[in-house]
């Protein structure tokens, strides 16, 4: 599977527990870039920030067999990391991403909004 079709996995994975704001992040052509994608979301609580995050897990999981890579944030449930190596998922509570701006951060990727 390709990052760009695990970045569209990663997406109905979201959508399938309301997250809002969700962008895909084309990194492929950014410098010094640590994946090809980013896919962000908003979640309204920490509860929906932990079932958005099983639920992309999930998702990938049935299609492609493979867990992640890594996984951070789980316990705070304010920001929960899953990196599939080429592509990362962010699950942020709204306020939480405002503050840590990963949009600005990597502007010069290009930023597909859903």
């Amino acid at each position: 599977m390709t990052a760009e079709q695990l970045s569209k996995v990663i997406v109905k994975g979201m959508e399938e527990k309301k997250a809002s704001d969700i962008v895909v992040m084309d990194l492929r052509n950014v410098n010094n870039s640590v994946s090809d994608f980013f896919v962000i979301c908003s979640a309204n609580s920490d509860t929906q920030v932990e079932a958005i995050a099983t639920s992309v897990e999930d998702e990938v999981f049935k299609i492609t067999q493979e867990s992640p890579w890594r996984s951070e944030g789980k316990n705070n449930r304010q920001w929960i990391l899953i990196d599939y190596a080429n592509v990362v998922a962010h699950v942020f509570l709204k306020d939480k991403r405002e503050f840590y701006a990963l949009e600005e951060l990597w502007g010069d990727a290009k930023v597909t909004t859903i």
